[in-house]
């Protein structure tokens, strides 16, 4: 089976057995859907029991977990979801996941470096995209302006850099 790694315990919420999730999605009410997801490395299976919000944050009750001192053990694990449960996405969008690790190339096929993060902007997504040869991190704005071309079966992310963008 394979998983997706939707967001971060942070924290527990009150006293009852809630968890505080930092969400890896533009749209937290995607979690609203959900009926289980795994935490941990060893992906253990929750149901979800009810789903609530607070600011920009999931707040999750989980079945069977009735106090704190139960989901205490959950804080800084990741939240992950079946891949067949994820959100069908339309044509040329894309899993933060999918994107980063992808090779970034120019026009001309050179290497720019590896996406190591995207950063969600109010704008547009910007990719951090970090060169090990140079020991440099780039700044690449995620719009039709300067990308090309995305590949995710493949990994690659083709650019069109202005001057000053690369240096």
């Amino acid at each position: 089976m394979d998983y997706i790694q939707v967001g971060k315990i942070i924290n527990t919420q009150g006293i009852k057995g809630e968890i505080k999730i930092y969400p890896f999605t533009d749209n937290i009410y995607r979690f609203d859907e959900l009926k289980k997801v795994y935490i941990g490395e060893r992906k253990v299976l929750v149901c979800i029991e009810n789903v609530w919000y607070k600011k920009e944050f999931i707040i999750l009750k989980l079945e069977g977990y009735d106090n704190i001192n139960e989901v205490l053990k959950f804080k800084n694990e990741y939240l992950y979801i079946d891949e067949r449960d994820r959100v069908r996405l339309p044509k040329n969008s894309y899993f933060i996941f999918d994107i980063v690790g992808c090779n970034v190339l120019d026009s001309s096929k050179n290497s720019i470096g590896i996406v190591t993060e995207v950063i969600k902007n109010t704008g547009n997504d910007i990719y951090i995209v970090k060169n090990k040869c140079n020991n440099k991190e780039y700044l690449i704005p995620a719009v039709k302006q300067f990308i090309k071309k995305i590949d995710i079966e493949n990994k690659k992310i083709i650019i069109e850099p202005i001057k000053g963008l690369i240096e």
